[in-house]
């Protein structure tokens, strides 16, 4: 039986874990489709993309039962994130209130809260909470110790209380993640990717760009939360090095899309650039992102932020988790957001046809899989 052969780009979003975590996860949701359906999914260990262990790291996926085998490389920036991500809870707290002012004086809020009201809520909490959960736990005990103990005795009480529990309760509900998220693209809509990205992003276009002729039945760009606004100026670089040409087996994923954190910014000229050209051209993007996630924007083409039409053969998507999670294991809830939005990269209980394994090791294309989940009442 001829092999299908599928060459997936992945670009992950704001995370300093990096390429060990997600191939051990690729692993982990490839053993849970291969109980599911049977084919025999192997997953290599991890090796040095082809322009060097800084750029990208490499694993080959074979699924012998449908005769397919996947070259999956990972594309490299966790090393820039790790730079930037900020460690101090002192300095995470001035640095995030500054990147807020920010984002009042220059996020498009209104026009965000006709799109989908879920990210609006997602964006502004963190702050309210990272100042009112504190407090609380400071002054509640602090007023019941009161009539017992000195004031200043109550109060050291309270501050205890608070500092003993206020950063557990925080990092259930995702606070200091979503303010380090926040504070970073309020850079980036500002300032722009810098220097050292830009560089990056120019790597990784030569990387897509030289296998485009190769020899692939399928060539799959997949971007997840914040690799989803990156992915675009990627795409647009990919595009010029091309010539303004992409293969019609080329296909652009954007999972758990966030583009609108920088698209709905007024200071962000450059990504509306981005943006604009993109809408010229004609491409396969298929946007798969849930409505219960608070972080994505689901049913928000990233073309039509900044242009009235645009040249892509476009679906927007949602991936239906409830469908495919049996209740105790689907990912809802506030303290379960920082999960939810992994979900695209997870295998459920009952296989999707846009599970992330089905889409990068299945026999499915792109397109199939889109039409076969479209046939799910």
């Amino acid at each position: 039986m001829e092999k299908f052969k599928r060459k997936v780009f992945y670009l992950g979003g704001f995370d300093p874990r990096g390429v060990r975590f997600y191939h051990q996860l690729y692993r982990e949701q490839a053993a849970r489709y291969t109980a599911l359906t049977g084919e025999a999914v192997e997953v290599s260990g991890r090796q040095a993309g082809p322009s060097g262990a800084a750029i990208s790291a490499g694993w080959t996926v074979t699924n012998a039962t449908a005769g397919v085998e996947t070259d999956y490389e990972y594309l490299r920036w966790e090393d820039l994130i790790g730079k930037v991500w900020i460690r101090n809870p002192l300095s995470l707290a001035i640095r995030s209130a500054r990147a807020y002012v920010g984002h009042a004086r220059h996020m498009d809020f209104l026009r965000m809260r006709r799109l989908r009201r879920g990210p609006v809520i997602t964006i502004l909490y963190p702050p309210l909470f990272a100042l009112l959960i504190p407090l609380l736990l400071a002054l509640v005990p602090a007023l019941v110790l009161s009539p017992l103990l000195p004031w200043w005795a109550a109060a050291l009480v309270g501050v205890g209380v608070s500092a003993l529990l206020s950063g557990r309760i925080l990092a259930k509900l995702v606070v200091p993640w979503l303010l380090r998220f926040m504070t970073y693209h309020g850079a980036l809509a500002r300032h722009g990717p810098g220097e050292a990205l830009d560089e990056r992003l120019d790597a990784f276009a030569a990387r897509i760009a030289s296998e485009l002729d190769g020899d692939w039945d399928e060539i799959q760009l997949v971007t997840h939360s914040a690799g989803t606004i990156l992915g675009m100026r990627l795409l647009r670089r990919v595009i010029a090095l091309r010539g303004g040409h992409l293969p019609d087996r080329f296909a652009m994923l954007g999972l758990g899309q966030v583009v609108p954190v920088i698209g709905l910014r007024r200071d962000a000229r450059w990504y509306h650039d981005d943006l604009r050209a993109l809408a010229d051209q004609s491409f396969r993007y298929i946007d798969i992102s849930s409505p219960p996630d608070g972080a994505a924007y689901f049913d928000v083409n990233p073309f039509t932020l900044v242009a009235p039409a645009h040249a892509a053969r476009v679906d927007m998507l949602s991936p239906r988790f409830h469908l495919f999670y049996e209740p105790e294991n689907y990912h809802g809830g506030w303290s379960n957001k920082y999960e939810a939005h992994f979900d695209y990269l997870r295998v459920g209980d009952r296989l999707s046809p846009l599970d992330f394994i089905s889409l990068t090791a299945g026999p499915r294309t792109v397109d199939q899989a889109v039409a076969a989940f479209r046939t799910i009442p």
